[in-house]
């Protein structure tokens, strides 16, 4: 997962001018969240529930390392093979050789999170192997050579006008192919179709791994993750090391939370759990059951202050939720993870010269909070990170700058007192009609698309003396 070279305020001011990306993004947004408390509220104790999904991902990291061990046994037991990929790197070679051994042509994907980080397509693709994304979401993106926007739903920013040009243009679709949502559903079905019954290897994603049982758990509402892990001879689940629960009670508990935060459904259409390749016997599943436990910094965030983070289950509901999020959209992240959760895991991941920026993309107003369904501090960790960029450099001279002024008047009264008379005389000054329009320089940034109140003329110390007298 590498930044990328446009900085990121640079990348916020060209989201800012993409109108109908925003409004897709606000409106799919706005319309999650009212899933997400409908479902929520049918939900019996749903208060005890999200305690419960909380307790059972803190008591998972912090034996993560006995889990993993019988996770990965209990895999080899059903007839599974187990890889663990210390680097992004690793994760990659490994599937690339195994796809080479195995004289595989055509990849089918489901929807992975984790291939995203580790940038796996361009690596199989450049080596001659046809990747065919398999989520609908994620195939539009695809054909357009775009990027995920949202962890979740990939294509939050498009409208149905935008993938009907991407199907025109790719697979040279009618009039009547594009005429509605259901009719370009059916074109993409009959489409991919193709491509599963052509492909040697399939690849997904892990919503959950069963410690107890080896078994995968993969969540989908398309049906796309059942046929890449099943139709193929060759067969890949790529996990992310933290997303283990210990039992099959345990995975209960977060399939409760998990459908209803992210899509606002008791439960997505298809839950498939697997365990190991087909049985001697049995004419259905893959001959080869592979799973590639990614690392790729995690074991360094879990030993951290942030390793509240690794407790995500990547239901986006911190995404829509974020204020910040709705107005610029996933892509001006410059990350696979947006979002509050991505102003996070990113920096974690990669380290916070790669991203030292996201964690400023808050308004620490607490809304991811308080819909994660396993109650992630994340404004916590968000501050955490701000200082550690302090601490690293990485925050701008003129910021630092005036960070030493204030400590320096912060702690001598008079001056502080005199500093803010002055500033509030040559603010008003400023002011028309007790708004200020345009700041100078650096701080126009906040006069760019606001108005700045003008500070009282008079302060809360000087109205008081004057009310009771004296010094206050």
């Amino acid at each position: 997962m590498n930044a990328v070279d446009v900085p990121f305020y640079r990348r916020v001011e060209d989201a800012l001018t993409k109108t109908r990306m925003r409004q897709a993004v606000r409106h799919t947004s706005g319309r999650a969240m009212e899933s997400r408390r409908a479902a929520i509220a049918e939900l019996d104790s749903s208060d005890a529930i999200r305690d419960q999904a909380r307790a059972i991902r803190s008591r998972t990291l912090a034996a993560l390392d006995q889990h993993l061990d019988t996770f990965a046994t209990n895999v080899e037991k059903n007839g599974g093979t187990v890889f663990f990929a210390e680097t992004g790197e690793d994760a990659v070679e490994y599937i690339r050789r195994l796809a080479r051994d195995r004289g595989i042509r055509t990849i089918v994907k489901g929807k992975s999170m984790v291939s995203e980080e580790i940038e796996l397509n361009p690596v199989l693709e450049l080596d001659g192997f046809e990747v065919v994304e398999t989520d609908l979401g994620e195939y539009i993106v695809q054909l357009d050579g775009d990027k995920p926007s949202h962890i979740v739903a990939p294509i939050l920013h498009k409208t149905k006008e935008d993938c009907a040009r991407v199907f025109k243009e790719k697979l040279g679709a009618s009039d009547e192919d594009v005429a509605g949502v259901p009719q370009m559903t059916q074109l993409a079905r009959r489409t991919l179709r193709k491509a599963f019954l052509k492909a040697d290897m399939g690849i997904t994603g892990v919503n959950f791994g069963v410690a107890e049982t080896g078994s995968v758990t993969i969540c989908t509402n398309e049906g796309n993750g059942r046929l890449s892990s099943s139709l193929p001879r060759v067969y890949v689940a790529m996990m992310g090391m933290e997303r283990l629960v210990p039992t099959a009670a345990d995975l209960g508990v977060m399939l409760e939370v998990l459908g209803r935060s992210g899509t606002g459904q008791r439960l997505t259409v298809y839950s498939n759990i697997l365990s190991g390749p087909r049985r001697p016997g049995e004419a259905d599943g893959p001959e080869e059951f592979h799973v590639v436990i990614v690392d790729n910094g995690r074991s360094k965030v879990l030993a951290s202050e942030l390793a509240e983070i690794l407790y995500c289950i990547r239901c986006g509901a911190c995404l829509y939720a974020c204020p910040v999020y709705q107005q610029i959209g996933g892509h001006a992240y410059g990350s696979v993870y947006s979002g509050p959760v991505g102003s996070v895991l990113s920096p974690a991941l990669a380290g916070i010269r790669a991203f030292h920026d996201l964690p400023h993309a808050s308004t620490l107003c607490g809304a991811c909070r308080e819909v994660c369904p396993v109650r992630i501090d994340i404004p916590r960790m968000l501050l955490r990170l701000r200082a550690e960029g302090v601490e690293a450099g990485e925050s701008p001279q003129w910021v630092s700058l005036g960070m030493k002024v204030l400590g320096w008047l912060g702690t001598r009264p008079r001056m502080f007192n005199l500093a803010g008379r002055v500033a509030a005389r040559a603010a008003g000054l400023a002011a028309s009609d007790g708004w200020i329009r345009e700041l100078p320089l650096h701080l126009s940034g906040w006069t760019a698309s606001r108005d700045f109140p003008a500070p009282a003329k008079e302060s809360f110390q000087e109205r008081w003396a004057k009310r009771h007298g004296g010094a206050s």
